[in-house]
């Protein structure tokens, strides 16, 4: 059977997702608020530390960073142990090096490299908590309702991460320096008590690895081939390398302009401080309306026709920014197109990815795609900061917008082999070129493929 890209539409009715899925999108849209207050508040402290834009950069390259070194060993750790519990557990780390760093602001002892620990602590906490988190889902939400789920979850991101974090993180910061640490510990504290209230006995949260589990074998050769088996699996199939591929260069592209938008606000807008948090929350009102029409959306066109347009509309409207980009008004609405389009792909990548790949290869595969997507956010940082340094603010948005756009233009007679199947998911399958690979297609009421034969479509072009 060929391999897959689109799939039907689940069935139309809605079924409830539940007290427990209600716990999980709360802890997630809670631990999302403190993540966008951090959005806002670590460059404007970088930002008052350094104005070097190197230095100011490397806040994001640490951030990312874990994704680059520790998606694999993650992966392999969220498969592995109970993912319930990990969750807890990370949150509880997390909140903990908040506190330090709090206590460290409240005292005037902050230094860039304190920064730099912080954010790479965090990134890498998020590894296991986003992996655990995705890989959950499917076990409290039925397949029909997940792209509702995921859609909810989308929007509580964008909402809390985007639109309501940075401009309280900012509010705060210019307010008091410390309460915005302070207020993101409590956050975290919060999600872990939200995700402690789901029960989690009989092991339901601990895959069940069986056969594919025990093929790994003894050793380190063994463990070596269970942490790679998400990254081989998205490797055999060609159409999901392109995804990853787009998804990859289009977090470097933008995270190349985004490592040094608070210089971009503040010199080139003119857009004080006390605004750089409303800059970034009205630069996300497009995901927001994204994410809220997304389920809709992505079941009506499908697979296909979302990742044409968000591929090419996205590099299109970074370049725009940097070339037209002198108001703060045009900036906001172009970015709004990247923003919008990024909850459509999220939506429909993650409910297609949940479908398809078995339960003991959920976390690796959403680690290795994310090691991947989210491994080019330090190297986009690292260039942005030099391609600033050199060439001034503007150019990281048109250098980044033109290597996006080439890169989206190679990919698009790949794109246009898909078929136009509409539904959420959307996926039957067209043989890419090069011919068949041997993949097995999916169970046609949607329950997953056999382990080691998957082919989902990976949750890319995450936010940044």
């Amino acid at each position: 059977m060929s391999p897959t890209v689109d799939r039907a539409a689940p069935p139309t009715g809605r079924p409830a997702l539940g007290r427990e899925y209600q716990h999980l999108l709360s802890a997630y849209s809670i631990q999302t608020l403190g993540e966008g207050m951090l959005l806002a508040t670590l460059p404007l402290l970088a930002g008052a530390i350094t104005s070097d834009p190197k230095l100011i950069s490397g806040v994001a390259l640490a951030e990312g960073l874990p994704w680059l070194l520790l998606a694999l060993p993650g992966g392999m750790i969220v498969d592995r142990y109970d993912r319930r519990r990990l969750m807890i557990v990370t949150q509880a780390v997390q909140a903990v090096l908040l506190v330090a760093v709090a206590l460290l602001a409240t005292f005037g002892l902050t230094r860039i490299w304190m920064l730099y620990l912080l954010a790479f602590g965090l990134g890498a906490g998020d590894v296991l908590f986003t992996g655990a988190n995705r890989a959950v889902i499917p076990n409290v939400v039925p397949s029909a309702a997940l792209e509702t789920a995921n859609g909810r979850n989308v929007t509580a991101e964008t909402l809390g991460r985007q639109f309501v974090g940075p401009p309280l993180g900012a509010a705060l910061f210019a307010f008091l320096l410390p309460l915005p640490f302070w207020a993101n510990a409590l956050t975290y504290v919060g999600s872990l008590v939200l995700i402690s209230r789901i029960r989690g006995g009989g092991g339901r949260f601990r895959a069940d690895r069986g056969a594919a589990g025990q093929a790994a074998g003894p050793g380190l050769r063994g463990m070596l081939a269970e942490a790679t088996g998400g990254l081989r699996l998205l490797a055999r199939h060609p159409v999901l390398r392109a995804i990853v591929v787009l998804a990859a260069v289009s977090n470097f592209c933008v995270t190349m302009a985004q490592s040094v938008l608070v210089l971009f606000a503040t010199d080139v807008l003119h857009v004080g401080r006390s605004g750089y948090g409303v800059l970034v929350a009205t630069m996300a009102i497009g995901g927001v309306v994204g994410a809220l029409a997304s389920r809709r959306i992505v079941e009506r066109c499908g697979a296909r026709v979302v990742a044409i347009t968000v591929s090419t509309a996205g590099a299109v409207s970074l370049l725009a920014i940097g070339l037209f980009g002198r108001r703060t008004a045009v900036v906001v609405a172009l970015f709004c197109v990247w923003s919008a389009g990024l909850s459509l792909w999220n939506v429909m990548a993650q409910s297609v990815s949940q479908r398809l790949v078995p339960d003991e290869l959920r976390g690796r595969v959403s680690t290795s795609t994310r090691m991947v997507c989210f491994g080019a956010i330090p190297l986009g940082a690292l260039a942005g900061g030099f391609v600033a340094a050199e060439h001034g603010l503007r150019a990281p948005w048109v250098v980044g917008g033109l290597l996006n756009l080439v890169v989206a233009l190679l990919f698009v007679p790949t794109m246009l082999r898909w078929p136009s199947a509409g539904g959420a998911g959307a996926t039957e399958g067209a043989v890419p070129a090069g011919g068949p690979v041997p993949t097995d297609g999916p169970d046609p009421t949607g329950g997953p493929v056999p382990a080691g034969r998957a082919a989902s479509v990976p949750s890319a072009q995450e936010s940044v």
